[in-house]
């Protein structure tokens, strides 16, 4: 044997026992199983996790930062980090998408994870709570940069945890204002929507809302509202005095100071009477105390709208509603007599300081362009007699064609879901969606 042909002979030799040994040992060594802690970790634009207490039916439930650019359309301005919650159950189990419209106010299950036991993706919106850059250039809050935060986000997930999950997403009241225009901007995102009780203003002061305001039930119930309205009116020096003396027990402030704050709580009740299903046979008889018609008329209407601090809190609702979301205003016709005014209350005094923008008609005009022509798969819940269904999104003639699909719950309210309907109607709802995430 030539010395190369001995040579050949023994790395053969070699060669051929090693990769035995080889697959020796790894038919002996299991494969590491991929946590879903390492998946998430993974994910470039995730910057903190912190794995929690499972909660609801979830397996795992997991904290998340993301980081997202301040603007979407110019990265130079830099970057800020927003906070969601994974309910992980199961990667074969649809995704529940919970675009918040707000802060996340809890991570436990909402109404349709809690139905399929499906996993849930909760989505804080940019600027509230902390999910916000040190200082807020408001120019960029706008439905568009908050749309490419919730697409980056839903994108990355289904790509690392759920490849071949369905992703429904959904959202309540401004969640709902969310939810659409998250599929306006990116239809294909995720597999169908559910939206709840979310309005689609088409002005700033919708004029939609008064006259819904004036048709709402009945003749009958409508003056017993407007009724009340008049006693607070009627007694509203010393409502004033009440309201100056919880002020001052409480620390609480009114940018447009506690004359006015009065006079918007009144104007206020008939909106939230309507919007949170009110019993009337709660409101007072026109006999009893003072004291009494202001404990009614907070019940109902709270400080939580006004009042300054509660305003920072909600300064990017504001910002939103007054900019491009749109919001209502209140008609002072019906109650002249005590206001010596007819002009319309605004809410332009809830802008930040030092900063306003006229309201911008385009965004909600092509969300409602979105629905009326190519829209599929979203479907609506809304209840009669909540306030916010005056300005209601309204299906065109091609809707079901696409599988667009609107419920009202009668007498329903801004609570309105979809245990809310008779045993019958939640079948019909939940055999649509079965559709979905099954198909």
């Amino acid at each position: 044997m030539k010395p190369s042909h001995f040579i050949y002979t023994i790395l053969f030799i070699v060669t051929f026992f090693s990769c035995k040994t080889t697959q020796n040992v790894a038919a002996t060594t299991p494969i590491k199983e991929v946590s879903n802690f390492e998946r998430l970790a993974s994910i470039p634009n995730i910057v903190s996790i912190e794995k929690k207490q499972p909660t609801s039916h979830f397996d795992e439930n997991y904290e998340i930062w993301f980081e997202q650019p301040i603007d979407h359309n110019d990265p130079s301005k830099g970057t800020f980090k927003q906070r969601v919650f994974l309910g992980f159950e199961n990667a074969n189990l649809p995704v529940i998408v919970e675009l918040r419209g707000y802060g996340i106010g809890s991570e436990r299950a909402g109404e349709l994870a809690a139905h399929y036991k499906a996993n849930q993706l909760t989505i804080e919106h940019r600027y509230f709570n902390n999910s916000r850059p040190v200082t807020i250039d408001w120019n960029t809050l706008t439905i568009e940069n908050a749309a490419k935060d919730q697409a980056n986000i839903i994108t990355t997930i289904r790509n690392a945890m759920y490849p071949d999950a369905k992703f429904i997403s959904t959202g309540i009241s401004k969640g709902c204002q969310t939810t659409m225009a998250h599929r306006r901007f990116f239809p294909n995102n995720v597999d169908a929507s559910v939206c709840y009780v979310g309005p689609l203003n088409y002005k700033r002061e919708d004029p939609r809302v008064y006259e819904f305001l004036k048709t709402v039930a009945t003749k009958e119930d409508r003056d017993k509202v407007k009724a009340f309205q008049n006693l607070c009116f009627e007694n509203r020096a010393a409502l004033l005095q009440l309201m100056k003396n919880e002020a001052q027990q409480k620390s609480m402030n009114w940018e447009f100071g506690v004359e006015k704050a009065i006079d918007y709580t009144i104007l206020e009740y008939s909106f939230a009477f309507w919007q949170w299903g009110i019993p009337l046979s709660s409101i007072p008889a026109s006999d009893v105390s003072v004291a009494q018609i202001y404990k009614h008329l907070i019940d109902v209407v709270g400080y939580g709208f006004f009042e300054q601090k509660a305003v920072e809190d909600l300064q990017p609702y504001f910002w939103a509603a007054l900019t491009q979301q749109g919001i209502y205003g209140y008609e002072t016709a019906p109650f002249k007599n005590y206001l010596n005014t007819e002009e319309i209350y605004k809410f332009d005094w809830a802008f930040p300081d030092g900063i306003s923008k006229a309201y911008d008609l385009k965004p909600m005009q092509d969300i409602k362009s979105y629905l009326d022509n190519s829209a599929e798969k979203i479907l609506f819940i809304y209840g009669e007699y909540d306030a916010w269904s005056a300005t209601a999104v309204e299906l065109s003639d091609s809707a079901k064609n696409r599988a667009l699909y609107k419920f009202v719950k009668p007498k329903g309210d801004h609570r309105t879901r979809i245990r809310s309907f008779s045993q019958n109607t939640q079948q019909s709802i939940y055999d649509i969606i079965d559709e979905w995430v099954q198909n």
